[in-house]
């Protein structure tokens, strides 16, 4: 069995279960599928725009604002959503994560 038949399996088991069982709680708003795209920024970029063209959408380029170059479907209230981040806002999140252990709240001190 393939990842990808598994994950489709799992899919269908987990609104079946939730179908079943209706006291269980879901997602108030929206819940997404998020495929990160790896690769260079052009190899990025050419895979989502691959994607949006095999789902029938146009991409959202956000890269300008430090953002990220997107392709988004709903389905109902669950998106299947294929995001390429740049490599300058990887690096400039590393950066900043960099910090995370060197601040450390005082309530938290001792």
């Amino acid at each position: 069995m393939t990842h990808r038949t598994e994950f489709i399996n799992g899919l269908h088991a987990l609104a079946d279960y939730l179908d079943t069982n209706p006291a269980l709680p879901v997602p108030a708003f929206h819940t997404e599928v998020l495929i990160h795209i790896r690769g260079t920024d052009s190899e990025q970029r050419a895979e989502v725009d691959r994607l949006a063209a095999l789902l029938g959408v146009s991409t959202v380029d956000r890269t300008d604002t430090g953002g990220h170059y997107t392709a988004t479907r709903a389905f109902g209230p669950v998106e299947y959503r294929c995001v390429a981040v740049p490599s300058a806002v990887r690096a400039a999140f590393n950066a900043g994560m960099s910090y995370a252990n060197s601040v450390i709240p005082d309530d938290e001190a001792a």
